[in-house]
């Protein structure tokens, strides 16, 4: 057995027992698995949100973006650094709505605001199916980073098979509270890794960051701009406005804010979190390196650039160390995103089912759910997942369609009511899920349209009809309720006259 596989064995076996163990002293029920009864402080929010940033989708793709399609890869901090700033006004809303009305989930949040079960039902398939995919790709990407740091000696399947019984050990017996203790040695590792990869790479093959950008203007230009068409500045902008819209309606993001103990402790983050999120832009350095260093990688495997380049440079003890740290961008997320979206099921579908069922019982489904979602999610890791890949590419557009309902929670207002939000989700994901299917673009539609319109992201297309329908559908509804009531009341005058 080589070191690097013993380095990765080794902090496997660590977050294993962290995430077993931070149960102890806590009597388990569905508040403390979903939530950790609000408890958290700033630094496990802190540690939590910024698992959601450093998944193995960044750990790998982002180099793997900066290698491919170059300057396109600044959309990442650019977006994570909006969603911060709007979260500052934003999210302390969401919290103090949940934390009134004892709500532990997505689906819990919007059903009560807009007195829908069926909304419920809706938001937490919507939610589901938004997370499978990535739960998929933090499989996929583990078992690839294990795979390749080990030098083979584990196969990508046996490495996400192994990650898949980690991650569902841990979330089913301690929740939130595992995915908060794993957090805190993942964190500390990739802030060293990172670090010292895009400033020792760079350096050790170019003589520092400005002579690699140097090296790459001469040998790949057209890398270090944005295209005039397809990924150009209108793609770039769109992309950036929905997913920094869309950042915290994934499941697992709401969760984490669900779990803070106050309004300052998410403020703060937002504060601080940026500055964190520029650690990315270490990560664009080793893929812009790897354009030189590492030529020929075409397609998917551009992203394995990052540890083809780590494998070519150092002895297989860092090797290992990269890979643990890629091992637990892996873990982290995959065990908020399984917990979430378990915990959402439950309270979407199931409460509306069992409206009397006990705090053990509902615990009991939640758990049973992590094991029927893992395992779907692990038989698309082993059959390829093809298809799931244009779910992966949507994830965002998909979720993002809630975005109108959610503003409008936070006002009282005729313009957006449960039947509205229906509607314009509906419309929104069909839109969606339409374009990733046909890949059809306005111009199919439209063959004079400029080309800054039609490179706008398909997501906020579909956000615009979202809008669109839910204003008319909720007009009509008031209105037709508001019939229907005066209607009421003129027979049940006649009745008393």
């Amino acid at each position: 057995m080589n070191s690097a596989l013993l380095i990765i064995f080794f902090f496997a076996a660590l977050a294993l027992f962290l995430g077993i163990r931070a149960t102890k002293g806590k009597e388990m029920n569905v508040n403390e698995f979903a939530v950790g009864n609000k408890s958290f402080g700033t630094l496990f929010i802190f540690l939590l949100i910024a698992g959601e940033v450093y998944t193995t989708f960044t750990f790998l793709g982002g180099s793997g973006w900066a290698y491919s399609r170059g300057a396109a890869a600044y959309y990442v901090p650019a977006y994570i650094c909006l969603a911060y700033v709007l979260s500052y006004w934003m999210i302390p809303k969401v919290w103090r709505f949940a934390k009134d009305h004892q709500i532990i989930s997505q689906p819990g949040y919007f059903s009560a605001k807009y007195r829908s079960p069926i909304l419920g039902v809706v938001v937490s398939l919507l939610g589901t199916i938004a997370l499978i995919p990535y739960i998929v790709i933090q499989l996929k990407g583990l078992g690839i980073i294990v795979g390749e740091a080990s030098y083979g000696a584990i196969s990508p399947i046996v490495a996400s098979a192994i990650g898949a019984a980690i991650i569902t050990i841990y979330v089913t017996v301690s929740g939130i509270h595992g995915s908060a203790w794993t957090a805190v040695i993942k964190d500390i590792l990739i802030l060293v890794v990172i670090v010292f990869l895009g400033l020792y790479i760079p350096f050790h093959y170019f003589g520092g960051i400005q002579p690699m950008f140097e090296a790459v203007q001469a040998v790949k230009p057209e890398s270090l701009t944005l295209p005039s068409e397809g990924y150009s500045v209108a793609w770039f902008i769109s992309t950036i406005i929905l997913n920094a819209l869309g950042f915290y309606l994934l499941p697992q993001s709401f969760s984490i804010i669900l779990s803070a103990d106050g309004e300052k402790v998410l403020k703060k983050n937002a504060i601080t979190l940026p500055l964190y999120t520029l650690l990315l832009l270490f990560v664009f350095f080793i893929g812009f390196a790897a354009i030189i260093q590492v030529p020929g990688l075409q397609g998917a495997d551009g992203d394995l650039s990052l540890l083809r380049l780590t494998m070519q440079t150092f002895d297989p003890w860092i090797v290992g160390i990269v890979g643990a740290a890629g091992l637990l961008t892996a873990l982290v997320p995959a065990s908020v995103m399984l917990m979430s979206a378990s915990v959402g099921l439950m309270t979407g579908i199931y409460r509306l089912m069992r409206p009397n069922a006990t705090d053990r019982q509902q615990l009991t489904v939640s758990k049973l759910l992590v094991f029927v979602i893992i395992i779907i999610a692990f038989m698309f890791t082993i059959s390829g997942g093809e298809a799931l890949a244009i779910l992966n590419i949507m994830s965002y557009s998909l979720i993002t369609q809630l975005v109108p309902a959610l503003l409008f929670s936070f006002i009282n207002t005729r313009f957006m009511n449960k039947y509205g939000a229906m509607a314009g989700i509906v419309a929104g994901v069909s839109i969606v899920l339409y374009n990733a299917v046909t890949g059809i673009k306005l111009a199919d539609f439209f063959p004079s349209i400029p080309t800054y319109i039609n490179d706008l992201n398909t997501g906020m297309i579909a956000l615009a009809v979202n809008f669109l329908i839910a204003f008319i559908v909720s007009l009509t509804t008031n209105r037709l309720i508001a019939k229907s009531r005066n209607e009421l009341l003129e027979a049940q005058e006649i009745v008393k006259s």
